[in-house]
């Protein structure tokens, strides 16, 4: 299939969709396949940095739908009265959102969440027998605790969505875990294949039949019972329909959504936030500022100066003029690029395959599996 030249992507917006928080390094866990480096540190946001971030956050938000993603470590364990002291500097348009391993959440915590209307999202890899390398920090399986949270969850009448790792996919995974989800009792679901990422450095090449089986799986067994969202099929429809209908070119966003990710010291770390708390010694910290020296809006402003990103827009537009799939992912990611690659100007990365090339086989798979055969 010969590469389609879009037009988006074409570098780094100033005004972000979202901002990625870090109120603490800590997690109560020790997840196998985490790529936090800092997971067993308590070093905790001061109130300064988030009231540096809301200063620039707060207009965006007034002139539309914006939202802050609290992600860790494992956010709850900067405690309620912490996180509240955080989330006060910002105004009543901004959208919060949490993501949490659940082990934490009890009564206590689903008032908060309500009372912030703040959404949550619980990371768990289906049943029982696929969250072995979710454990404890003594090494104790973690399952029954967040199976806890979530009931806590849903007898507060509280929705909530759900993100599952898969480390091997193989057939019959997927369908399983739809099955799961659907009695878990989320409305939306993300499945993020294992990624070779931050002190994660188990490999991550699959077959690529077994991967695209394992998403044409999942396609069929969401199309039997769509009660929830799944993000990556509906992306994947969404981009199918526009390119039959000739406007997948529009898809894309003009420029590339920055991410920026603030951590626990006020660091911004763009595009990524897997790079946060790395160091490399020709890129430095990966840093493009600090918000309690620089506002964030004028960080975002020079963030294409920072010279790590540079380069990773040179890998961009290699992919443009190279790959067939750009339309549907934009290049990819900073993080799954140096990770795997090294740096930050190559193009095709095992992240692609598994979860961007494979995922859209996958579904094309489906499609023409279940075609209704010609009049």
């Amino acid at each position: 299939m010969a590469a389609h030249r879009h037009t988006g992507m074409r570098g780094i917006a100033t005004v972000p969709s979202y901002v990625v928080m870090q109120p603490t390094t800590l997690c109560n866990l020790d997840c196998a396949y985490c790529y936090l480096p800092m997971r067993a540190a308590d070093r905790r946001m001061p109130v300064s940095v988030a009231e540096a971030v809301a200063a620039s956050v707060n207009p965006w938000a007034a002139a539309g739908r914006f939202s802050v993603v609290w992600h860790g470590g494992e956010p709850l364990a900067a405690g309620r009265e912490h996180l509240a002291a955080l989330l006060a500097p910002f105004g009543p348009e901004v959208e919060h959102h949490i993501q949490t391993n659940a082990t934490l959440i009890d009564d206590a915590w689903c008032e908060f969440f309500a009372k912030h209307r703040i959404r949550v999202s619980v990371s768990v890899d289906g049943p029982r027998e696929r969250n072995a390398e979710r454990v404890t920090r003594g090494g104790r399986p973690a399952y029954d605790r967040i199976l806890a949270g979530v009931a806590a969850l849903r007898r507060h009448g509280l929705p909530f969505s759900a993100l599952a790792v898969v480390s091997r996919p193989v057939p019959g995974l997927a369908a399983e875990l739809y099955e799961y989800f659907l009695d878990l009792g989320c409305d939306v679901l993300g499945v993020n294949i294992e990624e070779t990422e931050g002190v994660n450095t188990r490999g991550n090449a699959h077959d690529a039949a077994a991967v695209t089986a394992f998403w044409a799986e999942l396609v069929a067994a969401w199309r039997r019972d769509p009660r929830i969202h799944v993000r990556e099929v509906e992306w994947s429809l969404r981009y199918a329909g526009a390119v039959l209908d000739g406007t997948a070119d529009d898809l894309l966003p003009r420029r590339l959504d920055p991410i920026p990710t603030v951590g626990h010291d006020g660091s911004v770390i763009v595009l990524s936030p897997e790079l946060a708390g790395f160091t490399d010694p020709r890129y430095g910290d990966f840093s493009s500022g600090n918000v309690l020296a620089t506002p964030l809006a004028e960080i975002l402003t020079e963030a294409g100066r920072t010279p790590w990103v540079r380069e990773f827009l040179v890998g961009v537009e290699a992919c443009r003029s190279s790959c067939p799939y750009f339309g549907f992912c934009g290049g990819g990611h900073a993080a799954n690029r140096y990770f795997e690659q090294g740096r930050f100007d190559g193009t095709e990365t095992e992240h692609c395959r598994n979860s961007k090339i494979r995922l859209l086989e996958g579904v094309l798979e489906h499609a023409r599996d279940h075609q209704s055969p010609a009049a």
